[in-house]
């Protein structure tokens, strides 16, 4: 396709390679690895911690739950449709991310809604010559959603690892820590609780407008 050539000649270096797209997980094969580490009391990653098996245990939950809630704003959803180029949707994650539990069911259910998405998991301590393409604040913050083009693998854009208020009270939390990371944490997910997705999906709306225009400029 045309805009497969008209692509910002930036995009065109990337560290992600056609190996690695095949060596990242479906979501299906996201949850199935979960289940199998957790059968032997284990997580993803090179640290093994009682806590963070019991994380990883809360983050299937949850997953499971918006697996069957999550529901996509109707304008989002038409956003999607207009996506005309194959895309994929490279997720950089650990199954101890908390935050990354909290958004993987929406990506799953806005890749539905396209068959011109596809949608791929790839774990973070497994890939650091990827995860340092894509620092935070210098930091291997994570999830990390990076759109690509089926095709050529240039890159279109990212997202994460938060949306913007949530990664705002992070920052000031590291800043200026006025209570426990435990307690910071579970005020972070009640603040996702009562937001429900809606900015992150709002942020989806108008990433979606930038990177479809950007495919054809």
């Amino acid at each position: 396709m045309l805009t497969n050539l008209i692509v910002n000649m930036e995009n065109l270096t990337t560290v992600i390679t056609h190996e690695h797209i095949e060596a990242a997980y479906s979501y299906e094969e996201y949850r199935t690895m979960l289940d199998e580490l957790l059968a032997s009391n284990q997580t993803t990653g090179p640290k093994q911690t009682p806590e963070l098996v019991q994380i990883t245990k809360l983050n299937i939950q949850r997953m499971h739950r918006l697996d069957k809630t999550a529901v996509l704003h109707a304008s989002l959803v038409e956003k999607l449709k207009l996506v005309q180029d194959n895309w994929i949707w490279l997720v950089i994650l650990e199954a101890w991310c908390g935050d990354a539990a909290q958004f993987i069911p929406y990506f799953v259910k806005m890749a539905h809604v396209n068959e011109n998405i596809s949608l791929k998991f790839m774990l973070r301590d497994e890939n650091p010559e990827v995860m340092d393409r894509y620092l935070t604040n210098g930091t291997r913050s994570i999830p990390k959603l990076i759109c690509l083009q089926s095709d050529t693998l240039a890159e279109i854009g990212t997202w994460g690892p938060r949306p913007a208020t949530a990664q705002q009270m992070v920052m000031e939390h590291k800043k200026n820590p006025q209570m426990a990371n435990r307690e910071f944490t579970e005020m972070l997910h009640t603040w996702y609780t009562k937001d429900k997705a809606q900015q992150l999906q709002q942020e989806f709306e108008e990433l979606l407008v930038k990177w479809n225009h950007k495919a054809y400029v």
